[in-house]
């Protein structure tokens, strides 16, 4: 009996390990606006996906329009960041950037600023009931002084307060602009901001809780974070940093970054003004 040579057969190659999909890095961008901070993020981490929350519908869309080629790597969710509920999902890294956006200031029926004629409004959120028509025409006299030197640390708070009692109802950013220009002394007219400058502020603060979301921010958002993970808020006004500043220092689970607030270079001030008085400050989770 002949027995036929076998063909010669591969060996069968051994079993490769199989590399592991990376997991994505989530990151949350509280106040998303334009979208810009986010874009920076995904450019910079490709395995980076953001979270990204704001109560202006407006900038939502914005945002949405603009980071649009990211695809997936998006997740929106409108409302204020002080009601968010991350749930389980942990963050490698949290940004904020407080106060009013460049495209609600340019926009001048949303009433934030005097340079145009437009309703008393100043609501980041359209769909809250609270305006700054509402408080200007039907608070007290003590209490809006009390909100002018609080919250816009404005130092003539009293007799403005009284000129606009007097005055009122104002209907419009530019009424009520003209009745505190009115109120205070001809030098203090001549300084170098506007005298409304401190009162539309402090407006802006009371009609969208501006403090006391800040505050459930920074006594909630540690949590969020992934140990090792960053915290960055970027404030515009003294009442905003102080707030940052401390709440880092006094939380027990984060360790300050920056012992001095980042601020922009001249150059970036050139090519944005309004970042002249922005501060950054950044803090980590290590527990």
């Amino acid at each position: 009996m002949t027995v036929r040579d076998e063909p010669d057969r591969p060996n069968p190659e051994p079993d490769r390990p199989q590399t592991p999909t990376p997991e994505p890095r989530w990151y949350l961008d509280a106040t998303v606006g334009g979208g810009g901070h986010s874009q920076a993020l995904l450019e910079a981490d490709p395995l980076g996906y953001i979270c990204a929350i704001d109560q202006d519908p407006q900038a939502l869309a914005a945002a949405q329009t603009r980071l649009q080629p990211y695809g997936d790597r998006v997740r929106f969710w409108q409302g204020n960041f002080a009601e968010f509920e991350p749930k389980e999902q942990k963050f490698w890294g949290i940004v904020a950037d407080l106060g009013v956006s460049s495209a609600q200031i340019d926009t001048p029926e949303r009433g934030f600023s005097f340079r145009h004629a437009a309703p008393l409004d100043m609501r980041m959120n359209p769909h809250q009931s609270l305006t700054a028509a509402d408080i200007i025409n039907h608070w007290d006299e003590k209490p809006l002084a009390d909100l002018f030197y609080g919250y816009g640390e404005e130092r003539l708070s009293r007799p403005i307060a009284r000129a606009i009692v007097a005055q009122r109802p104002l209907h419009t950013t530019q009424d009520l602009a003209d009745v505190i220009r009115r109120s205070v002394p001809g030098k203090y007219r001549q300084g170098r901001i506007h005298p409304a400058t401190r009162v539309f502020q402090a407006l802006r603060i009371a009609v969208n809780r501006e403090l006391e979301v800040l505050d459930l921010l920074l006594a909630r958002s540690p949590q969020w974070l992934q140990p090792g993970g960053r915290l960055g808020i970027i404030s515009f006004h003294s009442l905003e940093d102080r707030r940052v500043k401390y709440g880092f220092r006094e939380c027990p689970s984060l360790q300050v970054i920056t012992k001095k607030p980042l601020i922009a270079d001249h150059g970036e001030i050139q090519a944005n003004p309004r970042a002249r008085s922005a501060k950054l400050r950044i803090a980590q989770r290590i527990i």
